[in-house]
C-alpha cells in the first residue's frame, strides 16, 4: 500500500515529515511554558521595580520637605545650603537651590560623615531642566550616579533635592537574576515533567502506528486477511483521543477482514458454480449422447436393410432410447426452471391418496420387491402445491429403491401428520448408501457405486434425487436422508395446506443428509 499525504514509508519508518508529533507537542508545551514564565517574571519585576521606586520618592519627597523647611528659615539668602549640615541626612543626598527661572544657582551632596561637598559645572549641568513640580525626575550625574529628584517651591523659596537610585537598581537588578534562575529551574522541571507525560500519553498512538505498518504489510492483494494485528485492548480506552483511535483502526481492520473474507467465499463459490457448470454439462452431454448414439445405429441399420436384425426390435430400441432421452431432457428443464425460481401452480392436495396410487404402480413395475404402505393419519393430510410434481417426487424416490436394491427387499412408505406438517417416508432394508456418496446423494447426475448396483444396466441419469430435492424446495419443504447397512430412509415433510398461507410456491431448499 502506498502511502499519500504527509505521510510515507520507508524501510519501516512510518514518522511524518518534519518531525514526530511528540516533538512538536514538546516545543510547544516548551513555547507555551516559556511565555508564562517570561511574562510571570516580568510582571514580579515590574511590580518590585514600581514598589521600590515608590518607595524612594517617598522618601525624596520627605527629604525634600525637610530642605524646603531649612531653606525658608533664610529666604534672603538664595544661595544659602546650610540646612545640608543638618544631622540625619541620608548620605548621598543631593540639593540644590533654584531661582525664578529654575536655573541652579547653588548645589552640594552630602557625604558619609563627611561636610556638604558642592557640585562641578558638568554635574550642575546635568541638573537643568528640573520643573518644581513635585514630580518625580530622574537624571544621570556624572561621578555620582542616578538620582532621583523633586523640586519644591514655597513663596519663592525652591529647593531640589534627590537620592542615589543605585540600591534600587542593585535590588532590582539583583531580583531578574533570582527571577531568571528560578524561571531557568521551572522551566527545566516542568519541560522535564512534560517530556516523561507526553511521551507516556503518546505511547498508545506509537503502538497504533505500530499495529498499522504491519497491516499494511500483511498480503491483502492477496486475499490473505485472516489473523490481522489488533490494536490492544489496553490502548482501546474510549476515554481518551488515543483509545478512540486505536479502536477506530480495530473496527477498520475488522470490516476489511470481513469484506477480503466475503470476497473470498464469493469467489470460492463461483468457483465451485463454474465447475459445477462444468460437470454438469459433461455429464448431460455424456448422458445425451449415449441414448443419440444408440438411435443413430439402429437407425442406419434400418436404413440399410440388413438381415442381422429384426425391424420391430431395432423399432423398439430406438422407441425406448428416444423415451430415455426425452425423460432427461424433460428433468433437466424442470431442474432449470426451479433453479430460476418460477413458482409451481398451487393447489390442494391429497398426499395419502396420491402415496398410495404411486405405491401401487411401484407394485406393479417392481413385483421382485415387498411394498407395503402405513398411514399414520386421522384425516386426509391436504398440502398445498403442484400434484404432477409431488407425484413425481414419491415415484422418484419408490423407483430409486427399486432400483438400486436387489429383489427381495422391502420397501415402506409412510404417511404422517402432525404439528402442521406432513411427512413422507419411503424406507427399504436394502445394503445401504456408501458413506462417501451421501454427501452428494442429492447433487445431480449422482450414481451409486457397486455396493448399491442398479438392478437394470443403464437405468437413470443419476437426476432422480435431484429433481426430488429441488421439487420438495420449491414447496418449501425439508428433504433428509438417513442410511445405514440394512436401514436406508429418505424423509420429506411439507406444510400442511392450513399452515402455508401462500398462493404460489417459492420458498429456499431445505436439505439435511445423515
Amino acid at each position: 500500500m502506498r502511502s499519500s499525504g504527509r505521510w510515507r514509508s520507508r524501510g519501516g519508518d512510518s514518522r511524518p515529515r518534519g518531525g514526530s508529533l511528540r516533538t512538536r507537542l514538546l516545543i510547544l508545551f516548551g513555547v507555551v511554558l516559556v511565555a508564562v514564565c517570561a511574562v510571570t517574571a516580568l510582571t514580579a519585576v515590574l511590580a518590585q521595580r514600581a514598589y521600590l521606586l515608590g518607595d524612594l520618592d517617598d522618601r525624596v519627597t520627605d527629604a525634600a520637605e525637610r530642605s524646603l523647611d531649612g531653606a525658608s528659615l533664610h529666604p534672603d539668602k538664595a544661595r544659602d545650603l546650610t540646612f545640608l549640615d543638618e544631622s540625619g541626612r541620608p548620605a548621598g543626598m543631593l540639593a540644590a537651590r533654584l531661582d525664578a527661572d529654575g536655573t541652579v544657582l547653588a548645589a552640594a551632596t552630602v557625604g558619609q560623615d563627611t561636610p556638604p561637598r558642592s557640585l562641578t559645572r558638568a554635574q550642575i549641568a546635568a541638573l537643568r531642566g528640573i520643573a518644581t513640580d513635585g514630580g518625580p525626575h530622574t537624571r544621570t550625574i556624572p561621578g555620582l550616579g542616578t538620582y532621583r529628584f523633586t523640586a519644591l517651591d514655597d513663596d519663592g523659596v525652591r529647593v531640589l533635592t534627590g537620592l542615589p537610585m543605585d540600591d534600587v537598581q542593585d535590588m532590582i537588578s539583583g531580583l531578574v537574576v533570582v527571577e531568571s534562575v528560578v524561571a531557568a529551574a521551572g522551566l527545566a522541571v516542568a519541560g522535564g515533567v512534560c517530556a516523561v507525560v507526553v511521551r507516556r500519553q503518546l505511547r498508545p498512538l506509537g503502538r497504533v502506528a505500530a499495529t498499522a505498518v504491519e497491516v499494511t504489510h500483511a498480503p491483502l492483494r492477496r486475499g490473505e486477511a485472516t489473523g490481522l494485528t489488533r490494536v490492544p485492548e489496553r490502548d482501546t480506552d474510549p476515554g481518551s483521543e488515543a483509545g478512540q483511535v486505536g479502536a477506530a483502526l480495530n473496527r477498520m481492520i475488522d470490516h476489511v477482514e470481513s469484506s477480503l473474507a466475503e470476497r473470498r467465499h464469493s469467489e470460492e463459490r463461483m468457483r465451485r458454480s463454474e465447475e459445477r457448470m462444468r460437470r454438469f454439462l459433461a455429464d448431460a452431454s455424456h448422458e445425451l449422447r449415449t441414448p443419440l448414439a444408440s438411435i443413430a445405429g439402429y437407425a442406419e441399420l434400418m436404413n440399410r436393410g440388413t438381415d442381422r436384425i429384426e425391424p420391430g426390435l431395432a423399432w423398439r430400441r430406438v422407441t425406448a432410447e428416444s423415451a430415455r432421452m426425452t425423460g432427461l431432457v424433460e428433468d433437466l428443464l424442470l431442474l432449470a426452471r426451479l433453479d430460476e425460481g418460477r413458482p409451481l401452480p398451487s393447489a390442494e392436495v391429497d398426499l395419502a391418496a396420491l402415496v398410495a396410487e404411486a405405491v401401487w404402480d411401484a407394485r406393479a413395475a417392481g413385483s421382485g420387491h415387498d411394498w407395503r404402505l402405513e398411514l399414520s393419519v386421522d384425516e386426509a393430510p391436504l398440502v398445498l402445491g403442484d400434484e404432477v410434481r409431488l407425484r413425481q417426487v414419491v415415484a422418484n424416490l419408490l423407483a430409486n429403491a427399486r432400483v438400486h436394491t436387489p429383489a427381495g427387499t422391502g420397501v415402506v412408505a409412510v404417511v404422517e401428520a402432525r404439528r402442521g406438517t406432513c411427512a413422507v417416508r419411503v424406507r427399504d432394508d436394502g445394503p445401504g448408501i456408501p458413506t462417501d456418496l451421501l454427501p452428494t446423494v442429492f447433487e445431480r447426475f449422482t450414481r451409486a457405486d457397486a455396493s448399491r448396483a442398479r438392478a437394470t444396466s443403464g437405468s437413470g441419469a443419476g437426476l432422480g434425487l435431484a429433481v426430488v430435492a429441488a421439487i420438495t424446495a420449491a414447496h418449501g419443504g425439508h428433504l433428509a436422508v438417513h442410511s445405514e447397512p440394512g436401514r436406508t430412509e429418505f424423509t420429506v415433510e411439507l406444510p400442511l395446506a392450513g399452515d402455508t398461507g401462500a398462493d404460489t410456491l417459492t420458498w429456499s431448499p431445505q436439505v439435511s443428509v445423515r
